[in-house]
């Protein structure tokens, strides 16, 4: 099978009558790409950042993207509220969305052992989406906005594929901690972020703050309260997705 880096520039290149079945494309973009005359059968795409900033994706002449972003705020209950702007919305909403959150661990409780480490075409476990989870509030919230100097707590999990660079990785714990080390730090984390919502006013949303990956721009505790809130619900999406998986794949075994 052919595989395409960053080394090579595809852009503005012309695919005709060529047979692309099953490929697979990470960390590309395509946006722009115009396809005519496809057959796109259990086409699966994921473009997280396609519903954040309005963008659009036409299928036979049809915007489809605010459907997807419907259907999703229908699944997951809250998180419409992911873009709240006062205090007390975004207390709301963190509460919407640790509710949710709580409903997934009592499912991962639920299922056999050892499928809170289980990973899905190549993707985190959901002990990983906790620990990445925790080293997104230490990045936004510990940070960003506290000013701590060093915010990392050493379970996290950075994206290594975006968020590593000026990171000092030697802060990370190179074993694997045990989910319950997980779950208790998660929860310190959770509890952290409510805390400050709790006291936060309009004036402390407004507050500017160095930009965590490019110091040079500024943004505003809302800005980052907005960026945890977003890791937060789509990555409740990915491990929901993932646990769907799971479970699907056990289901024979048990007949």
């Amino acid at each position: 099978m052919a595989t395409f880096d960053g080394s090579e520039d595809l852009g503005g290149a012309e695919f005709a009558d060529v047979n692309l079945r099953g490929a697979r494309f990470v960390r590309s973009s395509l946006s722009g790409v115009v396809m005519r005359g496809v057959d796109i059968e259990g086409a699966d795409i994921d473009a997280p950042w396609l519903l954040e900033d309005g963008g659009t994706l036409f299928v036979n002449g049809v915007n489809v993207a605010p459907l997807v972003n419907a259907e999703l705020n229908r699944r997951f209950p809250g998180r419409e509220m992911r873009h709240a702007e006062g205090p007390g919305e975004l207390r709301e909403a963190w509460e919407r969305l640790q509710e949710a959150w709580s409903a997934a661990a009592g499912r991962v409780a639920g299922m056999p052992p050892g499928s809170e480490d289980a990973a899905v075409d190549g993707e985190w476990s959901f002990a990983q989406t906790l620990r990445h989870l925790v080293m997104a509030t230490d990045k936004w919230l510990r940070g960003a906005v506290l000013g701590v100097a060093q915010p990392y707590h050493p379970i996290g999990e950075p994206n290594i594929e975006y968020e590593t660079d000026g990171l000092d990785m030697s802060v990370f714990q190179a074993t694997k901690p045990s989910y319950r080390e997980v779950l208790e730090v998660r929860a310190g984390h959770v509890e952290l972020v409510q805390g400050f919502l709790a006291n936060a006013t309009l004036e402390d949303l407004q507050q500017p703050h160095p930009a965590p990956d490019n110091p040079r721009f500024t943004v505003t505790t809302l800005d980052c309260l907005h960026v945890i809130l977003h890791e937060e619900w789509e990555h409740l999406r990915f491990a929901t997705r993932d646990l769907d998986a799971i479970e699907a794949k056990a289901a024979p075994s048990r007949q």
